[in-house]
């Protein structure tokens, strides 16, 4: 009988893990070491180094700047001539740009759907190819939002991007899961990073939120990389196509 636990290992496999600097894809880079793979840990405007000096030995830091068209191409090329290849991608790099949708300039639009949307297409497109290319299947993992179902105030760039995010995880599952690659999302909650300082410190928002979570707290880091981890391993194998909310039971108030 085969351990259960063997399902969750990541022995030999190669992971690239973008926005991976801080936060979120920090901590969804340092379980994916955990459980064996090689990890190449990637800065956007600021360097992962860091990340991956906490990982030691089983993480290689990339820096590329996905706001342009080149970025993405540029950082997958770095990390196929370092590493060999990628078996497991997790889009993680975002930004948020706030103002009126009255007054939303086009250039803070563009960034955003670059960062968010585009360079999450490249890079799967990138990825996909290339699993496809070796025959050996793989595993690739959106990071989505709660915005990918809501609209939010004031950041509509943002809201269209993680829409976009969550229909083009289902779009690749349905040309890729023949191929043997999963593609899957994961949709967090609010989650107490560095970017989201403000709002914890913000006494009316923060207890507002609160209120509004079943769990009745803040998800953490660890939370999403758990979920990273479950769909980055063999254990979901016959999970593509999904976008898994994690998100203390926000959606199902």
């Amino acid at each position: 009988m085969q351990n259960i636990f063997d399902l969750f290992r990541l022995d030999n496999k190669i992971a690239l893990v973008t926005g991976a600097a801080t936060g979120i894809g920090a901590s969804i880079a340092e379980a994916l070491a955990q459980a064996g793979a090689t990890v190449a840990v990637h800065g956007n405007r600021r360097p992962a180094t860091e990340t991956a000096e906490a990982i030691g030995s089983k993480a290689v830091a990339f820096q590329a700047d996905l706001s342009t068209q080149q970025g993405a191409e540029q950082l997958f090329t770095e990390v196929k001539d370092k590493l060999g290849r990628v078996d497991i991608l997790i889009n993680n790099a975002g930004t948020i740009i706030r103002h009126n949708a009255v007054e939303y300039p086009l250039d803070d639009w563009q960034t955003v759907l670059q960062v968010n949307l585009t360079s999450v297409f490249q890079l799967s497109q990138l990825a996909g190819r290339d699993m496809i290319g070796r025959n050996t299947g793989g595993k690739i993992v959106n990071i989505a939002s709660l915005l990918s179902f809501q609209g939010g105030i004031r950041v509509p760039a943002y809201a269209a991007s993680k829409g976009g995010v969550a229909q083009l995880t289902k779009a690749l599952a349905n040309e890729w899961a023949v191929k043997g690659i999963q593609v899957n999302a994961i949709a967090p909650g609010y989650i107490s990073t560095t970017n989201t300082e403000p709002l914890q410190a913000d006494e009316t928002r923060n207890r507002q939120i609160l209120e509004r979570i079943p769990a009745g707290r803040w998800g953490q880091p660890l939370d999403i990389a758990g979920a990273a981890l479950y769909l980055s391993c063999a254990a979901s194998d016959y999970v593509t196509g999904t976008v898994l909310t994690v998100d203390g039971g926000w959606m199902g108030r």
